[in-house]
């Protein structure tokens, strides 16, 4: 297995590991219901697309339950055996959303939408009873160590941030934050709309 270890928190390729310990991870509520198809497919396909049809496309994407797979979509973290985690992270282009209307990554800059060496991070996951134990900073370490590996000549993330005065919510930080981001080796290379921020990290 090719196994990433940050402290206590060992990151695994999500094809290396079962399905159901994704879907563990994923769990029943918001995450479970997107399956992290929404930055994939985009707003509208998604919104109108079953549970388990996500689920399959996951499955799909992942390389489910084939170790020997030589492409995945992220990694799956683990404490001491037990599930905790997930980061997606694959080339660009396999995120439609980040195509679509919202044009997040774009605005005021000129680069090749379909430049599939270009990597990104878009959505952490932590297990409700794990979080607050700095999980996602160390998926988004794996994240960058995982992209680089795999011969990606950059990695982008699209962090949120709170509104004046405001907190984030869980759901709102699923895309990570620039805090995270920045831990991770990553700096800010524009601010396209008041809350959110490109950052990015060349190998």
């Amino acid at each position: 297995m090719s196994e990433r270890t940050d402290g206590a928190l060992t990151a695994l390729p999500a094809n290396e590991v079962p399905f159901e310990d994704l879907q563990t991870v994923l769990g029943a509520a918001a995450a479970g219901r997107c399956q992290c198809q929404r930055q994939v497919l985009g707003d509208r396909e998604w919104w109108y697309m079953p549970v388990a049809e996500r689920r399959f496309r996951l499955a799909e994407q992942t390389s489910a339950n084939d170790p020997d797979a030589p492409e995945t979509s992220g990694l799956v973290g683990y404490l001491d055996g037990e599930p905790v985690g997930w980061v997606a992270v694959a080339p660009r282009p396999t995120y439609r959303r980040l195509h679509g209307r919202s044009g997040i990554p774009w605005k005021g800059r000129a680069e090749d939408k379909d430049d599939a060496s270009v990597w990104s991070a878009t959505c952490f996951v932590v297990r409700k009873s794990y979080r607050g134990r700095g999980l996602t900073y160390a998926l988004a370490r794996a994240a960058v160590d995982f992209a680089r590996e795999r011969g990606a000549a950059a990695l982008e993330g699209y962090p949120i941030v709170a509104r004046d005065g405001g907190t984030i919510v869980w759901d709102e930080a699923s895309v990570g934050t620039p805090q995270v981001f920045r831990a991770a080796g990553l700096e800010q290379v524009s601010a396209p709309t008041v809350r959110r921020r490109v950052m990015r990290i060349d190998f």
